[in-house]
């Protein structure tokens, strides 16, 4: 029935020159004050310009590939981004001067949301548009975040994390999941937080550890506007002084790998948190 994959991801920049002209792309048409802007395109620069997500996209597709040769399955793997290179309209273009006609796409998000689901959808009615006749059709795979495999995978990140806390501070020892906030409008007309309470509530039952919160990260909408709380580093703000918490495992279920939001909103700003208030925060990989 097809005839080609497409990995659809959000795309990030590769150097310190890109990191501008990204944020616009991302931006635009969002009620994004300019300082926010600002203030990511330094936690940007704070790596060296390069956000490590679309290195971590060809380390997927080698994957896929190695899978797919596995089970004798020849389809060719696209990749097509939102926001950077390469982008999506240029890899549909490719896919039609190759001839192919239908594609399955993964989206590189495990839960439904607007920017998440459907933004990811008008996108490729977007680019099939500006491709024309031949544009290939494009069917989605399912969101995956109540998924055996998806599952089982972040359980076994959270038991390594766990395993890093002596046994005697389990009794005082918290289970933190966080993903990235969005507006509370957004939230209202969607699933979002229903799959990511489902998934932590799977992730909690395979390891038995049914005590644990969700919690969010990464808002860059303007103060007036709603979104959804509670944010993390207030989160642990909050156990520090209401709480016996000595440890936090923060689990970042709602990314599915180790890109920016992670690097920085967890890596150095919550990290320096629990460091400033006394708690030991140790964050799962994912």
């Amino acid at each position: 029935m097809y005839d080609a994959l497409l990995l659809l991801s959000f795309g990030g920049p590769e150097g310190p020159d890109d990191v501008m002209p990204f944020l616009v792309n991302v931006l635009r048409g969002l009620n994004v004050p300019r300082e926010r802007m600002l203030e990511v395109a330094e936690h940007y620069q704070h790596f060296g310009g390069v956000s490590p997500i679309n290195e971590q996209n060809r380390a997927l597709i080698t994957a896929l590939r190695k899978e797919l040769d596995y089970h004798g399955c020849r389809l060719p793997i696209y990749w097509g981004n939102r926001n950077w290179y390469p982008l999506l309209t240029d890899t549909l273009q490719e896919m039609a001067d190759n001839g192919v006609q239908r594609a399955l796409a993964i989206f590189t998000s495990a839960f439904s949301s607007y920017s998440g689901c459907r933004q990811y959808r008008e996108n490729i009615i977007a680019a099939q548009e500006t491709v024309g006749r031949n544009a290939p059709q494009v069917d989605k795979l399912r969101v995956f975040f109540n998924h055996p495999g998806y599952i089982e995978t972040m359980a076994d990140r959270l038991r390594a994390s766990l395993s890093e806390i002596p046994a005697e501070r389990h009794g005082s020892t918290r289970v933190i999941f966080t993903a990235h906030s969005i507006p509370l409008g957004m939230a209202n007309n969607c699933a979002y937080v229903e799959q990511l309470s489902e998934c932590c509530r799977l992730i909690g039952e395979m390891i038995g550890w049914p005590e644990w919160g969700l919690v969010y990260q990464s808002r860059s909408g303007p103060p007036q506007q709603p979104w959804l709380e509670p944010d993390i580093c207030d989160e642990l703000r909050r156990l520090k002084q209401e709480t016996e918490t000595t440890d936090v495992v923060i689990v970042p279920v709602g990314f599915i790998s180790d890109h920016m939001e992670v690097l920085f909103d967890l890596d150095t700003e919550a990290q320096q948190v629990g460091d400033e208030i006394g708690l030991n925060v140790v964050r799962a990989k994912t």
